[in-house]
């Protein structure tokens, strides 16, 4: 059984094990987040959560049965009633089913808790398991792009209100 839960201070230690285990596993897919996101963590932890408590972001953290974080499912750039949303999950619980769960809570969250009418997604076309989080979580294609030099997909999911 899979919690989501909103990201606290607390978190922090199994966040940071979870970007450091997973590292190669994202960047095959992603753009790495750089050292300087290691080395900076504490300072940006903190930062993110103010952000969080202001409105302007909403991060998750992904536990498995056992309380072990197995991903995140952030919302960033949140006004007017949109946000963009952006997922990560470790290798050992990938292509299980977690990130399409996780996907699914955090759009409920995004319109009872959050008031948020509109989520916005992109991904690269070379990677189909974030397409079909994305799909099987009701996100229609609603344009391309270039995401780090790789073609890409614009996604939309009008969420429906409490």
């Amino acid at each position: 059984m899979l919690r989501v839960e909103r990201l606290r201070a607390d978190h922090a230690p199994a966040l940071l094990d979870f970007e450091r285990e997973n590292r190669a596993w994202f960047t095959r897919s992603i753009p790495d987040r750089g050292d300087a996101y290691f080395t900076e963590f504490d300072d940006r932890h903190r930062t993110l959560l103010a952000e969080q408590e202001a409105g302007l972001r909403h991060f998750h953290v992904v536990l498995d049965g056992d309380g072990e974080l197995v991903g995140r499912v952030n919302l960033v750039c949140v006004e007017q009633g949109a946000a963009e949303l952006g997922y990560r999950v470790a290798e050992r619980a990938a292509g299980r089913g977690v990130a399409s769960a996780a996907v699914a809570e955090v759009c409920r969250l995004a319109a009872r808790a959050y008031g948020l009418a509109e989520l916005r997604a992109v991904t690269t076309l070379d990677n189909p398991a974030s397409r079909a989080v994305l799909e099987r979580n009701g996100f229609e294609t609603v344009g391309t792009l270039t995401l780090t030099g790789r073609p890409g997909l614009r996604y939309r999911r009008l969420l429906t209100p409490p």
